[in-house]
């Protein structure tokens, strides 16, 4: 199991846009093979700059592989798309997170 996250600050004047966008967007992602779930958080700490907005969403992969294909084959197009749409209102930064094996 893997954790996809994308952390999006958000210009605030474009907020309610840019979330009717993120949620069909992210059905659009579940329904690729590998992903198991996600969760969509408003970013309370640390605060944003005066303006904008921080959101997180983070996906729950089956495994290594599923993400390796997400990123080969879906996310170009996937984040296009979201640049075409909102530009330089929106910056995202993503991680990948494992679960702790002792």
């Amino acid at each position: 199991m893997l954790v996809y996250e994308v952390t999006v600050e958000v210009d605030a004047e474009i907020r309610e846009a840019y979330v009717a966008w993120l949620r069909p967007h992210v059905d659009e992602i579940l329904a690729l093979r590998g992903f198991t779930g996600a969760e969509i958080f408003e970013v309370v700490d640390p605060v944003c700059d005066d303006g904008w907005i921080g959101l997180c969403t983070q996906y729950r992969l089956a495994d290594p592989a599923a993400l390796e294909a997400y990123l080969r084959d879906h996310a170009p197009r996937l984040r296009a798309d979201g640049i075409a749409r909102f530009g330089e209102r929106m910056r995202a930064r993503r991680r990948v997170l494992a679960p702790l094996v002792d």
